[in-house]
């Protein structure tokens, strides 16, 4: 065993998942070239992936990412969120209206 990779972490010895995907690069400056389609949400963005565009399934449907320079390294699943964060449960408006809000409405009162 290498001194170093006793250092590395597990996934980063194994090396990216690089997923062999149809990437077709435009032939002269202007030309529209079509979105990489792509369900591999593992496969790590590529220095050669600049500048594309890949539309990236979340489950339900493609959603469309330009890849820049900072996303180099990273999943293609990382910028297509697959789950919708709730913020609130759907209470009914009288148990978010009846729900004391200071410590004056705790206070019992004496007749």
């Amino acid at each position: 065993m290498q001194p170093t990779r006793m250092l590395l972490k597990r996934s980063v010895w194994k090396g990216p998942n690089i997923v062999p995907l149809p990437i077709v690069r435009p032939r002269y400056q202007g030309e529209k070239v079509p979105a990489v389609r792509t369900q591999a949400r593992s496969a790590t963005i590529l220095p050669n992936f600049v500048g594309l565009r890949f539309e990236i399934h979340n489950g339900k449907d493609y959603e469309s990412v330009l890849i820049t320079e900072n996303m180099v390294g990273h999943k293609l699943g990382e910028f297509s969120p697959c789950v919708i964060p709730t913020l609130l449960p759907n209470y009914p408006s009288f148990y978010i209206h009846a729900w004391p809000t200071s410590v004056s409405d705790f206070r019992v009162t004496e007749p």
